[in-house]
């Protein structure tokens, strides 16, 4: 196994340079202060260490030690319950369903138009540019509930969103004056030291001319 020793005594994060799932893994950790190590991957071409630690070869990838783990939604609840402060799921079993529900919901529902518009033909990201702003719009009642997505406190489910909501501009995608709601909610989030924490120079420089 060609792993580099150094990556399972520390905390290491395989990660795309621009990919909103990678992002929220990365603003997870920026959260709660963690030091970890960074390998930038071209999903493309997976490094062989990468290869070796997860069957399905993606990103992002976070090896604790002798743990491996993959999925987005498996690795930020590991890292919210490995690292408990702050704590970024709420403490009430309804509020926590409610909010991996909507997790889940951005995974399936809205990265894949994400994915399209960077990575698709020129219908599918346009396909792709449409369906985003149709869920925008349908979710602007859930943006005037709470401070954050669903929660007075920020969660891992901002964790999930923000990232889509930052890579608009860059996705051709420009809000409304009646979603102002959703721009308001994305700087509040923005404004926050640990998501200029977050960022790559490559996802930095999606908004570097807004």
């Amino acid at each position: 196994m060609a792993t580099n020793p150094r990556m399972r005594n520390a905390l290491t994060l395989f990660s795309a340079r621009d990919c909103v799932l990678s992002h929220r893994v990365r603003l997870v950790l920026a959260a709660k202060g963690v030091s970890y190590d960074l390998i930038p991957v071209d999903p493309t071409d997976p490094p062989e260490d990468l290869i070796d630690l997860n069957p399905y070869h993606t990103v992002p990838t976070l090896v604790d030690r002798d743990l491996v783990l993959y999925s987005a939604s498996v690795v930020t609840e590991y890292i919210d319950e490995r690292y408990p402060h702050p704590p970024l799921m709420p403490v009430d079993p309804l509020s926590r369903a409610r909010l991996r529900l909507a997790m889940l919901r951005l995974e399936h529902d809205w990265v894949p138009h994400v994915q399209a518009v960077q990575y698709g033909t020129r219908t599918q990201a346009d396909a792709g540019r449409k369906r985003l702003k149709e869920l925008l719009l349908s979710s602007l009642p859930l943006f005037k509930a709470f401070k954050f997505f669903l929660n007075p406190e920020m969660s891992l489910a901002d964790c999930a969103l923000a990232p889509i909501i930052w890579r608009l501009p860059s996705l051709g995608i420009k809000l409304d004056r009646d979603m102002k709601l959703i721009e308001d909610y994305g700087q509040r989030i923005f404004n926050n030291p640990g998501f200029a924490r977050s960022l790559t120079a490559e996802e930095r420089a999606l908004r570097e001319t807004d």
